[in-house]
């Protein structure tokens, strides 16, 4: 049977990453990694994975966790570092 920790391997995000986006469209981690794939693996999905930590950052932001939001930033921060195809200047 393959793992959730295979899941985030075969995605080619981090955990972090996968995070953000089940949080983002309200689906278990599992799903999220399907998605991170998915996206991953099309033109433009980069920048969309960029988007949701965006829209993650100003949902935290605005419910007041800002340690959560921080976390995020950081998570964004690692995302854009290591696929710089998802930063603004690219698009």
């Amino acid at each position: 049977m393959i793992s959730f920790d295979d899941c985030i391997g075969l995605c080619g995000l981090n955990a972090q990453d996968v995070s953000a986006i089940a949080e983002h469209e309200h689906v278990p981690e599992i799903a999220a990694a399907t998605m991170a794939r998915y996206l991953m693996c099309h033109k433009g999905g980069a920048e969309s994975i960029r988007q949701i930590f965006i829209d993650d950052i100003r949902a935290a932001s605005q419910t007041g966790n800002h340690r959560h939001a921080a976390e995020l930033v950081s998570g964004l921060r690692e995302f854009l570092s290591l696929h710089p195809t998802a930063s603004r200047e690219k698009m």
